[in-house]
């Protein structure tokens, strides 16, 4: 029983705190409400188009903060293995947010945090692959693509290993495909909005 403990509680704690939509709370308070504009996603890029772009950075922020924090945490309290639960769980949190209907985000914000906490030259290296295809295509959903699916490539890189680390980066990344179906959708239709666009796609 106590080994289960060990392993359900960074998990749930991560995930209640990922399940926090700072994107929400911010154009809540502002009136607005983000389900109805642009994407309709919860998260920073979303929020950058409703809000303004400061506050998209704000939003991305709140979010890498919530991966981070139950992250490290958890490493340096129990071990790696069970910061990457907590980081798994707040990224899941971002995504099926319990106090927002199960409809949040595609985490990549929150997924930057958690590897901010684990390894920062994979995020590093993992940034130097997203910043550029946003610059040649001005799609942020392509450069998040791109992102999620170099993490395990670096992963692999600096470990060598199928430790803990390289198999989240995986299912992570894997799973950054279908957070982004809806975006896979537009692209093929050529209705995904770019960078600089307005928040009517």
């Amino acid at each position: 029983m106590d080994g289960f403990l060990r392993l359900l509680s960074p998990v749930l704690l991560g995930y209640l705190l990922g399940s926090v939509s700072f994107a929400y709370l911010l154009a809540h308070s502002r009136g607005i409400s983000l389900r109805e504009v642009g994407s309709g996603n919860l998260g920073a890029t979303n929020a950058g188009r409703a809000l303004g772009s400061h506050w998209g950075v704000v939003v991305y922020g709140l979010d890498a903060t919530k991966g981070f924090l139950p992250t490290w945490f958890f490493w340096k309290v129990f071990g790696l293995d069970a910061g990457v639960l907590a980081g798994c769980g707040a990224y899941c949190g971002h995504i099926w947010p319990i106090w927002f209907q199960f409809r949040g985000g595609k985490g990549i914000a929150t997924l930057s945090g958690v590897f901010l906490a684990l390894d920062p030259a994979i995020l590093l290296y993992a940034g130097g692959v997203l910043l550029p295809v946003v610059f040649l295509t001005r799609y942020m959903s392509v450069g998040s693509i791109a992102f999620g699916l170099s993490l395990p490539i670096f992963s692999w890189i600096r470990y060598e290993a199928w430790n803990s680390v390289f198999w989240f980066a995986l299912f992570a990344g894997l799973f950054s495909l279908f957070t982004h179906r809806s975006n896979l959708v537009r692209l093929s239709q050529g209705r995904e909005a770019k960078l600089g666009d307005s928040i009517h796609e």
